[in-house]
């Protein structure tokens, strides 16, 4: 049973018989089909159904020599609207499964930010027909989220200053040479870190900690794709799924810089959520490759 099953809607399916017959359900009446031959030459097929707007099943598998559909895995999804990054993107396929893990460098966060490919098929289109290089021009960042909470937003005494392009550059440089081994931007981003750390050590003494730190966007367990986020809420939707009648709602959210789009179930969130609070969860980070 996938644990992310209830994040769209499906918190009291429990028995293995009920995810049987909606994963049938999936196969029958499915909104979104895309077969496609893979390097093996065998016929791979992502079959979504959509349970609510942008947000269902995808259950991935492969046809036979007589067409029967073997079904190799399934996983919730919700399709992201923003784009999140143009920076270049690496991509390896699972070792268990025709899925794929993919890694961005994106230097808002500071570090490797890696999520699961929500659209193999298309990918695998690409990726056989020779036409990867230079073709994936963007991707879309959206997640599933086990739990979260509603945070009020912290008060700013000073109006913030919009950020000096010129200095953005040079910090974005001084990561890249600092993952190229540069020992003086290494030092150098190790002098700001000890100062940040000096600054709150002094400062959580008498303030709490989510009045310092408004955002943060960290690596959470042992699943590479698995993050604690923290950030300000953009836009705000609740929907119902259809099969269920619960209540998801989806979340714009921007954490470090980095816009997401958030999906969870309603019995998930502690809070009401509204444009200009927080949001503090734990997260699924899935992605939609831009070809």
């Amino acid at each position: 049973m996938h644990k992310f099953l209830r994040s769209i809607g499906f918190s009291k399916l429990k028995e293995l018989d009920d995810q049987d017959r909606l994963l049938q359900d999936v196969l029958v009446h499915y909104d979104f089909k895309k077969s496609v031959l893979d390097e093996d030459g065998h016929l791979f097929a992502e079959i979504s159904k959509e349970f609510a707007p942008d947000v269902g099943i995808t259950v991935c598998g492969s046809y036979d020599e007589e067409n029967l559909f073997h079904m190799e895995y399934y996983f919730p999804f919700y399709w992201g609207s923003q784009v999140t990054s143009y920076e270049e993107i690496a991509v390896e396929r699972h070792y268990a499964n025709e899925s794929f893990a993919a890694a961005c460098d994106d230097m808002r966060v500071g570090t490797t930010l890696i999520f699961y490919v929500s659209n193999a098929g298309e990918y695998i289109d690409v990726q056989t027909s020779r036409r990867m290089q230079g073709s994936i021009t963007s991707v879309s960042l959206s997640a599933l989220a086990e739990s979260g909470t509603i945070l009020f937003p912290v008060r700013k005494e000073q109006k913030a200053l919009p950020a000096d392009p010129k200095k953005l550059e040079e910090r974005n440089s001084l990561f890249a040479a600092a993952q190229n081994g540069d020992e003086d931007a290494i030092e150098s981003l190790t002098m700001e870190d000890y100062d940040a750390y000096s600054m709150l050590s002094n400062r959580v003494r008498n303030e709490d900690i989510y009045t310092i730190v408004d955002s943060y966007f960290m690596p959470y367990g042992m699943e590479c794709d698995l993050y604690n986020i923290m950030g300000d809420i953009t836009s705000c939707e609740k929907v119902r799924n259809h099969a269920t009648s619960e209540t998801v709602y989806q979340l714009g959210v921007t954490c470090n810089d980095v816009p997401l789009d958030v999906c969870i179930n309603e019995k998930d969130l502690t809070g009401e959520p509204k444009v200009g609070r927080r949001l503090k969860a734990i997260i699924w980070l899935q992605g939609r490759l831009n070809f």
